[in-house]
């Protein structure tokens, strides 16, 4: 994911600024949903992922960091979820 930064109006005119870059998740249907129009979809982020109800696109994410996300995957493999 290429992410670019831009001046945060926060800043002041000085040197020494802080920088944002909005990201907008591009989700897609997770390969553990099933094929019925019920459907988690995924989205990965520059910190994790985020994950919504397809149902509901406007209802928001859940957002995760790469060591959560990690961790969740690894049980949905080895079937402890």
């Amino acid at each position: 994911m290429h992410l670019t930064f831009r001046k945060s109006s926060y800043s002041t005119s000085q040197e020494n600024c802080v920088e944002v870059a909005p990201v907008t998740p591009a989700f897609r249907k997770s390969s553990y949903s099933a094929t019925a129009n019920t459907c988690v979809e995924v989205a990965e982020l520059p910190t994790g992922a985020a994950v919504r109800d397809s149902k509901h696109p406007d209802a928001g994410h859940l957002a995760f960091t790469a060591r959560e996300w990690g961790a969740f995957l690894t049980d949905l493999r080895a079937g402890e979820l």
